[in-house]
């Protein structure tokens, strides 16, 4: 009997101390509802609402006593409280719902866009009895999209945002224009209609990249338009997000390439036909491009050269004076007269000097480039030529100016004894005149 006794007695303490813990953590959770910066509530599975805080009451307008005990359906349409009971169904059963959207009534009679997040409200023996629910005014919102949707529509670029699995949501007027489709012929479709399968998988793992890193840039995709052209356009994208800032989709925007396609062409054919040793390089100095007067000129075949480095056929130094004219070129867009003397070969050094401009992408930033080599051997030779004729010609100046000095000495001499035959002659003249 005592034994039972001690037994009821430990029962009823520990029903007891249950209780505080329940009452203790009910006024917890009081506390964080009422000064919680959010519109919070608490409603019951039927959706009268039996809690709700100041934040509340300010976005509907309505006083404590206004909001609670009442039904929500006092505030939402019948079609929303038929949805907002039917996401309650989903709280019993998953303990949460997320981003449903209600549009309450204020007391004003504006109708207010919010979305709503809520969580299960249990008993203490674990049964779902209510939703703690979470509003989020999306008025701002709401205008920031539409902002966003006036900006995509009247872009001058083809723009359009997609889910992350590639299906188009949204499109404006310009990618109709670029691919000649009706908007009913492209939104809620794939991508995957327009593009390649290999082109598909590429954009579907850029997705992915714009998941991890918020952006994607230059991915090269190759749309069909509706008369069956092929399109070569460069796509950069970057990351839509929800509310909460999950990624949801992408905002692409098309460059059209073809004009710069074109553009390409006769800039290759400029260099390809150019007479002068011409190549083009990346900022690190490896050649991509290079026409027939370089292979010309150094008797490599194009496979020796291209995709190699610079310092392959300059020395160390000139490699680090080559990169230092790149800098310039970043920073000037041009470097001029710049001495490099590359091996030809045959082990041939040919002096040349380089004259580069910048190479750009479409985006304007320098990406490598472009050189003009000018073999400066036959000036070389010109110059040595003119100096061995420079010293030739002094030595003949010098054996004319000995020839001078020994004219001169002659004429000197000459001179001197004509002075002296004058002077004997006078002296004869008056020896004879003073005989007589």
């Amino acid at each position: 009997m005592a034994n039972q006794a001690e037994l009821s007695t430990n029962i009823r303490t520990a029903q007891v101390e249950r209780q505080g813990i329940r009452t203790r953590g009910s006024l917890e959770a009081d506390i964080i509802i009422a000064n919680a910066p959010d519109p919070v509530f608490v409603s019951d599975l039927e959706g009268k609402i039996l809690q709700a805080n100041d934040a509340v009451s300010q976005l509907l307008g309505f006083r404590q006593d206004e909001v609670l005990e009442q039904s929500l359906s006092r505030f939402i349409s019948p079609e929303e409280t038929r949805e907002f009971t039917a996401a309650l169904r989903e709280v019993v059963e998953r303990g949460v719902m997320r981003n449903v959207f209600l549009n309450p009534r204020s007391a004003s009679g504006e109708v207010i866009p919010t979305s709503l997040n809520a969580s299960a409200l249990r008993d203490p023996d674990g049964r779902a009895i209510g939703v703690i629910g979470i509003l989020r005014d999306m008025r701002e919102l709401d205008k920031a999209r539409a902002y966003a949707e006036s900006l995509i529509k009247n872009a001058p670029d083809p723009v359009f945002v997609s889910d992350l699995e590639g299906k188009i949501l949204q499109a404006n007027d310009a990618v109709f224009a670029l691919l000649g489709f009706r908007p009913d012929e492209l939104i809620e479709q794939s991508l995957s209609r327009i593009i390649s399968s290999e082109e598909t998988r590429e954009f579907t793992a850029a997705l992915k990249e714009v998941v991890e890193r918020g952006v994607m840039q230059n991915v090269v995709l190759n749309p069909r338009s509706a008369s069956g052209e092929v399109i070569p356009t460069s796509l950069n994208a970057s990351a839509l997000r929800d509310p909460d800032g999950d990624v949801i989709g992408a905002i692409g925007i098309l460059r059209d390439m073809r004009e710069l396609d074109k553009a390409r062409a006769y800039a290759e054919s400029l260099i390809k036909n150019a007479p002068d040793p011409v190549f083009v390089s990346d900022l690190e100095g490896k050649i991509l491009q290079a026409n027939d007067a370089v292979f010309a000129l150094l008797g490599f075949r194009p496979d020796e050269v291209i995709e190699q480095s610079l310092s392959r056929i300059i020395s160390a130094e000139e490699t680090r004076a080559f990169l230092a004219a790149l800098r310039e070129v970043v920073e000037r867009g041009v470097t001029r007269n710049a001495r490099l003397n590359p091996r030809s070969a045959s082990g041939e050094v040919i002096p040349t000097t380089l004259n580069a401009s910048a190479l750009r992408d479409p985006d304007g930033r320098v990406i490598g480039a472009i050189g003009i080599l000018r073999d400066m051997r036959a000036y070389e030779q010109v110059v040595r030529d003119l100096e061995k004729s420079k010293g030739e010609l002094q030595e003949k100046i010098l054996d004319l100016e000995k020839f001078e000095e020994v004219v001169v000495g002659r004429e000197l001499k000459m001179i001197a004894l004509e002075k002296e035959l004058d002077r004997l002659r006078t002296d004869l003249e008056r020896s004879k005149a003073g005989r007589v």
